[in-house]
């Protein structure tokens, strides 16, 4: 299979060397060549899956507490507006 490295590395915005486009035309031709032969591996009776750990996700219910009153979350604040926090900018404009 003939694979116009160019083009892939336009698609990914790269600019290569000629060398690094021989080298990357050499590897990826054999990285297809494998997905190939995965792909007359007969998979009909095989279940899809998304993972294989057996991990899932486990939930608890939520309990409803007594939750922390705005004026005793804001007592260690430095500086407050409003009923906010009042911090230093972390973003300039261009």
């Amino acid at each position: 299979m003939k694979i116009n490295i160019s083009h892939v590395a336009k698609l990914a915005n790269l600019t290569l060397t000629d060398e690094e486009k021989e080298r990357f035309t050499s590897q990826l031709s054999t990285v297809i060549e494998y997905i190939e032969k995965l792909n007359e591996v007969n998979t009909d009776n095989i279940p899809e899956t998304s993972q294989v750990t057996g991990l899932e996700n486990v939930f608890r219910e939520d309990n409803l507490k007594e939750c922390l009153k705005q004026k005793d979350a804001l007592s260690g604040a430095k500086q407050t507006y409003n009923g906010l926090f009042v911090v230093k900018g972390i973003l300039e404009n261009e």
